[in-house]
C-alpha cells in the first residue's frame, strides 16, 4: 500500500491591484509594504503584481524575498487599473495561488477568472470611487459596475472604515471586514531644513478636487501672508492644480511646494513637526495619509465628512469645505501652542489604539488565512510589527 506524503509546500498568496512591490505611490501601495514581508514571515510564499518601472530593484526596503512580477496594460488615467488588473489576474489564475487579495473594485471584472480556477479572493474595496469627481461619467460607471461585479463574485471583502461598510451592505447588499490602515510612530526626526517646529501648515494630497486642492489653495493667499506652507503632492499628469501650486510657491515666498515625496522620513518628518495639517480628502474611508498624520502627533484639521469624523474622533478639528472655515481652523491651531500640544497627544493615542500596522497585519493574515485553501502553519509571533 503506497503511503502519501503529506503536502508540505507553503500556502500562497498573489496580490493584485497595486503599482507593485515596494512601491510608494499610494495607500493600496503603503499597505502591500508591510503586508507582504510580514506574510512571507508568517509562512506564505508571496507574489505582488505590479508595472513596469514603478518599483526599484535596489530599494534598501524591498525584502527579496518576495516575488514580484510585471505584466503589460495601458499606462493612462483611465485604462491603467482596468488593463494591468486584467493580465496581473490571468497570470494569477494560470499559477493558481492559495488565495488572491484584491486592491480596487474596478478589479471586480476579472475575478470570475479566478474563481473559475478555485481560487477564492478577499477584495479591498477601496472608497466610493464613483462618487469621485476626479472621474468622468463613463469611468464612474465602470466603477460602479466593477463593484457590483465585485459584490457578486468575491469571496470576502475588507472595508477600511465602517461608514463604507455601512455603505456596501445598503448599496450592494454584502458585509465584509474591518481591517483600516495603520501609522508608524517615530522617535524625533531631523527638522525639514528652513522650517521650524510647530510653526507651518502642512497639506499632503494628490491633487484632485475631491481633496479639497482648490479651496486650500485660495485659502493659502491668505494665509501665506503670515504663516509658512509646506505642500506635497501633485496630479500625477500634470495639470491646472499643479500650476497652481507653482504659481502660489512663485508669488509668496512662504509657501513651499515639494511636489510628491516618496521617501517616508523626510515626509514622516513633515508631519511631525507641522504646526498644523490639512486633510482635505473626502471620499475614500480610512486615509493611510490621515492615520500616518495621526501617528507622528501632527495637530490636525480636516475637511467635513464622515470619514474623517469616523478616523479622528475627538483628536482633531473638522473644518467645512468654505475658504474661511479653512483659514479659521489653521490659524486656531497655529495661534495657540497648547492646542497644538493637546491635540497631538490626542491623535498619538487614538493612532495607537485603533489603527497600529500590528492589528492591521494580523487582520489581512487571518483573513487570508481563513480563506486559504491550505493549511497556514505560521511561523512567526511578533504581532506588533
Amino acid at each position: 500500500m503506497k503511503v502519501s506524503s503529506p503536502d508540505t509546500r507553503k500556502p500562497s498568496v498573489a496580490i493584485i491591484g497595486t503599482r507593485g512591490y515596494p512601491s510608494y505611490y499610494g495607500g493600496f501601495e503603503t499597505a502591500v509594504r508591510r503586508l507582504a514581508p510580514h506574510l512571507v514571515d508568517a509562512g506564505w510564499d508571496v507574489t505582488v503584481y505590479g508595472r513596469p518601472g514603478s518599483t526599484r530593484v535596489d530599494d534598501p526596503t524591498r525584502d527579496s524575498r518576495v516575488t514580484t512580477r510585471v505584466t503589460r496594460g495601458f499606462e493612462t488615467k483611465s485604462l491603467s487599473t482596468l488593463s494591468y488588473g486584467f493580465t496581473s489576474t490571468l497570470d494569477a489564475a494560470r499559477r493558481k495561488p492559495d488565495v488572491a487579495l484584491i486592491m480596487n473594485v474596478a478589479n471586480g471584472f476579472w475575478i470570475p477568472f479566478l474563481r473559475m480556477r478555485g481560487i477564492p479572493t478577499l477584495v479591498n474595496v477601496d472608497g466610493i470611487e464613483w462618487d469621485r469627481a476626479k472621474w468622468g461619467r463613463l469611468a464612474k460607471a465602470v466603477f460602479f459596475r466593477g463593484a457590483k461585479a465585485t459584490a457578486r463574485f468575491a469571496t470576502q471583502l475588507v472595508f477600511d472604515a465602517e461608514a463604507i461598510g455601512a455603505r456596501w451592505r445598503r448599496d450592494f447588499g454584502r458585509d465584509g471586514v474591518f481591517i483600516p490602515y495603520g501609522g508608524d510612530p517615530q522617535p524625533e526626526l531631523p527638522i525639514e531644513p528652513g522650517l521650524v517646529h510647530r510653526g507651518y501648515i502642512l497639506v499632503v494630497a494628490r491633487f484632485v478636487p475631491e481633496n479639497t486642492i482648490p479651496e486650500f489653495f485660495e485659502a493659502c493667499k491668505d494665509l501665506a501672508q503670515r504663516h509658512d506652507i509646506v505642500i506635497v503632492g501633485s496630479s500625477g499628469y500634470g495639470g491646472e492644480l499643479d500650476e497652481a501650486a507653482a504659481k502660489l510657491a512663485a508669488d509668496y515666498p512662504r509657501v513651499k511646494w515639494l511636489g510628491h515625496v516618496s521617501d517616508d522620513k523626510r515626509l514622516f518628518s513633515l508631519w511631525q513637526h507641522a504646526g498644523v495639517y490639512f486633510h482635505g480628502h473626502s471620499v475614500g474611508g480610512t486615509n493611510p495619509a490621515l492615520v500616518q498624520a495621526m501617528a507622528l502627533g501632527a495637530p490636525i484639521v480636516a475637511r467635513d465628512t464622515v470619514y474623517n469624523t469616523e478616523v479622528l474622533g475627538e483628536s482633531g478639528i473638522i473644518a467645512a469645505v468654505k475658504r474661511k472655515s479653512i483659514i479659521d481652523a489653521l490659524n486656531h491651531i497655529l495661534s495657540d501652542g497648547v492646542e497644538q500640544a493637546r491635540y497631538s497627544e490626542l491623535a498619538k493615542a487614538r493612532a495607537a489604539d485603533i489603527y497600529s500596522w500590528g492589528s492591521v497585519l494580523a487582520g489581512y493574515e487571518n483573513s487570508l488565512a481563513t480563506l486559504s485553501t491550505r493549511e497556514v502553519k505560521s511561523r512567526r509571533v511578533p504581532s506588533g510589527s
